[in-house]
C-alpha cells in the first residue's frame, strides 16, 4: 500500500509538472499574469488556520507561493488516490482513467473555490472552462504513469 501511494505520488507530481508547463506556456504565449485563485484560497483557509505573516507584496508573495505549493499538494494527492484505487482493482483503459483522472483534480482543485467563495464555477465563460480543462493532461500522464509503474513495480 505504501508503495502505491508513493507511486502514485511521483506520478502526480509528474502530471503536475506538465500541467504547470502547459499553463505557464499559455501565460508566454497569451502575455496573461497568473492566476490569482490558488493564493485566494490559501488567504481563505489561513483565515481559519492563523495570519500568513507579512503585509504588502511580501505577504502577496507568500500567499502565490503557498497557492503553488497546494497544487502541487493536490497534485500528488490525487496521483495516490488514483494510485490506491488501481492497486484495489479499479481498472479502466488508458484514455477513460486519464479523462477521470483529470475530472478528480479539476474537482479537487475547483471545489475549494467554490466552497470558500472565491469563485463560482457556474459563471464561468466557455474560455475558462477551456483553460481548466488543461487538467485532463495531468490526468493522462499521472494515469498513465500509475499504470506503467504498476507493470514494472519498483521495491519502495
Amino acid at each position: 500500500m505504501i508503495g502505491s501511494i508513493v507511486r502514485g505520488g511521483a506520478a502526480g507530481a509528474a502530471g503536475a509538472t506538465v500541467l504547470n508547463a502547459v499553463t505557464y506556456a499559455d501565460m508566454a504565449w497569451r502575455g496573461r499574469p497568473a492566476g490569482e485563485a490558488p493564493a485566494q484560497v490559501v488567504d481563505e483557509i489561513a483565515r481559519d488556520l492563523g495570519p500568513v505573516p507579512g503585509t504588502g507584496s511580501s505577504r502577496d508573495n507568500r500567499l502565490s507561493g503557498l497557492g503553488a505549493l497546494a497544487g502541487i499538494a493536490v497534485g500528488c494527492g490525487t496521483g495516490a488516490a488514483v494510485a490506491l484505487a488501481r492497486s484495489a482493482g479499479v481498472r479502466m483503459p488508458w484514455w477513460l482513467g486519464g479523462v477521470v483522472t483529470g475530472a478528480l483534480a479539476m474537482v479537487a482543485a475547483d471545489l475549494p473555490l467554490a466552497r470558500l467563495g472565491v469563485s463560482d464555477p457556474a459563471s464561468w465563460a466557455a474560455k475558462d472552462w477551456v483553460s481548466d480543462v488543461v487538467h485532463l493532461l495531468y490526468g493522462l500522464v499521472t494515469h498513465g504513469l500509475v499504470s506503467a509503474a504498476e507493470r514494472r513495480p519498483c521495491r519502495v
